[in-house]
């Protein structure tokens, strides 16, 4: 199957961002910090927990626009996965404003997040759209 170009590109922007999101709070959790701060990596971590909520809320229906559109056969092989990324969307939201809503974002509570099991089945999944897209990519790209 074929992507659309803007569609993908889409798709991958969001899970680029969940993705980016995921990394720097690895980070920051080894770092032992009691709190975000107001310069350094400190100041970073609420930009990077907003952007994967961001990228969260609609990443369904980019989904369906990118990998079914309209088409029977993709709605069937897709359509229940794209299901079960808007639930596990909604719940990493939620996680994610909780941390937000914190006056401080301390190490430990950057683990506890990245660790909860709502986030991990997203990060997951996000996992898999992301190597899926790579792959049709390659594959549309034929043989180097």
């Amino acid at each position: 199957m074929a992507l659309d170009p803007a569609k993908r590109e889409a798709l991958m922007q969001r899970v680029d961002a969940i993705e980016d999101c995921y990394e720097f709070l690895l980070s920051y959790a080894a770092q032992g910090r009691v709190a975000d701060g107001s310069s350094g990596p400190g100041s970073q971590i609420r930009g990077y927990l907003e952007a994967a909520e961001e990228a969260l809320r609609d990443i369904a229906q980019v989904m369906r626009d990118c990998f079914i559109a309209g088409d029977a056969k993709a709605q069937e092989a897709y359509g229940p996965f794209v299901a079960l990324i808007e639930d596990d969307a909604k719940k990493s939201r939620a996680t994610i404003k909780l941390v937000l809503a914190q006056k401080g974002i301390s190490s430990q509570l950057a683990d506890n997040f990245n660790n909860t099991i709502n986030v991990r089945a997203l990060l997951t999944d996000v996992f898999l759209i992301d190597e899926t897209l790579k792959t049709a990519a390659r594959l549309e790209a034929g043989p180097q």
